[in-house]
């Protein structure tokens, strides 16, 4: 049974379905305190430390059981009673799984909204099996019926919605937007030092990025690089620096304060094999950093050529470090980015265009 009544005026409840600070969260947390001009809003989110930062930027949050380390039928539950106690006008989801508890227990009052965040052109960076794959494709174009309005981070996001899940309305593009920054660059003093900011997984290509630092070490031996985050390839990449006898230029401090790491580096690095709209690559543009990144997803359409690299090519990836590093002109800038307060703005523009709150 689903529930079905009349909406309270302009009031969004946006529902995410994770807690964990990382790149949804950002967006969420940016909304909370620019505001969608004209709305109320309201927060769903489980348990962590996601809902207690909303809370201090004092929103309206629902701290519940929720998402995937909640189940299913619970999350159902927790969605149907924040929606019955608040009314809101539209329910907008943030990740598949909140799409999917929406689609099964919100009914015919509010408007529907999602927006997708991440979405690989090759299903197996994220299920890992083809089969798995499929299912999920078929459960995607499924829930995007209950669906009123569908939001993509990027223009490469919204073409491999189109292509997979064969929505009923429009893709809307609104990026991830980004306040401007006082810039930092700079030419390095004592050596160039390459940053990367990513989970230590297989997508990311770590072990590509450390080839090609090797490469920039034989015309840059001051050159240092810092891979921060944790995760499964790890070990791995401990053994690779070990045996390309990288141990004194590599540093691996896991976690780290990414504004802190970007002021400390002069280039950020980020060789995925699938990118949306990089928070990451977005920042370090913002802040004057020089920038290297593989040429896939939403990449081409934040960084210029010259920060775009072919991530299996070690030479092109020393040859693209080092200019970033020290040709100024040649890093990407922000110039023609929308700021936050021009993504909300879209983002109230895509609920009126879904008749919401009227």
């Amino acid at each position: 049974m689903v529930l079905s009544q009349p909406p309270s005026s302009r009031v969004a409840l946006w529902v995410v379905p994770v807690s964990e600070l990382a790149g949804v969260a950002r967006h969420v947390l940016d909304v909370a305190r620019a505001g969608l001009p004209g709305w109320e809003l309201s927060f769903l989110a489980p348990p962590g430390a996601l809902p207690q930062r909303l809370r201090e930027l004092g929103a309206d949050v629902t701290e519940a059981p929720f998402g995937p380390d909640h189940g299913l039928r619970t999350s159902v539950a927790t969605l149907r009673e924040v929606v019955r106690r608040e009314r809101p006008a539209v329910v907008h989801t943030h990740l598949s799984y909140a799409d999917i508890v929406a689609a099964l227990a919100v009914g015919q009052g509010p408007r529907l909204v999602t927006t997708e965040h991440g979405i690989a052109r090759d299903d197996v960076v994220y299920h890992r099996s083809t089969t798995k794959a499929r299912v999920m494709a078929l459960a995607h174009t499924a829930r995007l019926r209950r669906f009123d309005a569908a939001i993509a981070v990027s223009r490469a996001t919204a073409e491999v919605m189109r292509e997979k899940w064969h929505p009923r309305v429009p893709v809307t593009v609104v990026p991830n937007g980004v306040d401007p920054v006082a810039s930092l660059a700079s030419r390095p003093t004592t050596g160039l030092r390459v940053l990367s900011l990513a989970r230590l997984s297989p997508e990311k290509r770590l072990p590509a990025l450390v080839d090609g630092f090797a490469e920039l070490l034989t015309t840059h031996p001051a050159a240092r690089l810092t891979l921060a985050g944790t995760g499964p390839e790890e070990e791995a990449l401990r053994a690779q620096v070990e045996r390309l006898g990288l141990r004194d230029a590599v540093t691996m401090p896991g976690f780290v304060d990414p504004d802190a790491a970007m002021a400390e580096h002069d280039v950020l690095a980020m060789l995925s094999v699938w990118e949306n709209c990089s928070y990451a690559l977005l920042d370090a543009a913002a802040r004057g950093m020089g920038v290297v990144a593989s040429d896939v997803g939403a990449n081409p359409e934040i960084l210029p050529a010259t920060s775009l690299v072919p991530a299996d090519d070690p030479a092109a990836v020393a040859t693209a470090l080092a200019r970033q590093g020290l040709d100024l002109d040649a890093r990407p800038g922000l110039a023609d980015w929308p700021d936050v307060a021009q993504m909300c703005g879209q983002v109230v523009a895509t609920y009126d265009a879904a008749g919401a709150g009227r």
